[in-house]
């Protein structure tokens, strides 16, 4: 079981479109359709999408977009666990745990959730007519954990390892999909996941990041290695405060996540060095993940991540960082990689 097999041959950037479904602000479609056509300009043929994303938003954009594209020469993840009906719901009103209000821009269709076996099906078939495909090479079971359910997660868990997780294992071992993992912010989550079931991969978002990796590092790291289980990290920017945004866990930054990156910033601005760079390259440097996915909202934002993973970081930058203890002094860093 591996991720990055299924993944364009040589991956390392992701687009994550979390932002084309509205995220924080209403984008403009042309303004949508310009950030996807620019990722696949830059060369990028991994697209990560979700129907929680503005109720449908995402998928509809990114569908319109890569349908101009040979579907042979992009790879495609979307999400399970959340079915969108065609009738209209109060957006405000909407119960998102951590995620609250970080859609209210998004279409106003009402969002169920449904992790059984039969709202994974519907999900996938809902899915495929947005993107405009007739499959999709890696589905995720998205959100099952406790940011958004709790103390009532492992409820769901279990609704979504009767359910989901059958269902796409016996998708994949009928060539239906080619892997599945669990798409969640929470690091718990995935731990459970490797302990009771048999995912390809994990999309893990914000916690394997410059600002929070430690628990990662604990135990899951470790264990997805030992059983050949890769990870996609999202929001490797820490929700944007990491790439000159203003929000850290979908929520404006607090004080002490401000000064950390302000300490982070100094450290590069010493070397010569991007934040952004360093985000990435970070990321990266841990053999158990296979991608990075950041998220983009306009056109430019592209050729920044491209450039980040292409920057060269000097050594002493780590060093200090490590020094420093603004990195855990058990993650891998690519001066590791140099020896």
């Amino acid at each position: 079981m591996s991720i990055k097999d299924k993944l364009p041959a040589g991956t390392k950037l992701g687009f994550g479109t979390a932002p084309l479904g509205n995220m924080f602000r209403a984008i403009p479609e042309e303004e949508a359709a310009a950030t996807v056509e620019a990722a696949w300009q830059h060369g990028i043929r991994y697209f990560d999408t979700a129907p929680f994303y503005g109720a449908g938003l995402a998928e509809i954009r990114l569908g319109d977009i890569l349908a101009k594209h040979k579907r042979s020469e992009y790879v495609l993840s979307s999400k399970v666990g959340r079915v969108i009906l065609d009738e209209v719901e109060d957006v405000s009103a909407r119960d998102l745990g951590e995620k609250g209000g970080v859609f209210a821009h998004g279409r106003p269709n009402k969002i169920v959730n449904d992790y059984t076996a039969d709202g994974t099906m519907r999900s996938i078939e809902d899915s495929l007519k947005r993107l405009k495909t007739d499959h999709i090479e890696i589905v995720y079971v998205h959100d099952v954990a406790q940011d958004f359910y709790g103390d009532e997660w492992l409820s769901v868990f279990e609704i979504a390892r009767k359910g989901a997780f059958r269902t796409l294992s016996k998708l994949r071992d009928e060539g239906v999909i080619k892997a599945w993992g669990i798409g969640v912010n929470r690091v718990e989550a995935c731990e459970l996941a490797l302990d009771l079931s048999d995912p390809d991969g994990f999309l893990l978002a914000g916690r394997y990041t410059l600002l929070d990796h430690e628990r990662a590092l604990q135990r899951l790291m470790p264990a997805a290695a030992a059983r050949n289980v890769e990870i996609v990290v999202g929001g490797p920017y820490s929700s944007g405060i990491l790439a000159g945004g203003a929000h850290f866990e979908y929520q404006k930054a607090s004080p002490e996540i401000i000064a950390k990156v302000d300490r982070i910033k100094a450290i590069a601005q010493r070397h010569g060095v991007s934040v952004k760079a360093a985000a990435v390259q970070f990321a990266l440097a841990n053999p158990v993940v296979a991608a990075v996915i950041p998220g983009a909202s306009k056109p430019e934002r592209l050729a920044e991540d491209q450039a980040a993973v292409a920057e060269v970081v000097p050594a002493d930058f780590w060093r200090e960082m490590r020094r420093e203890k603004l990195v855990a002094q058990n993650a891998p860093l690519p001066i590791d990689k140099q020896g």
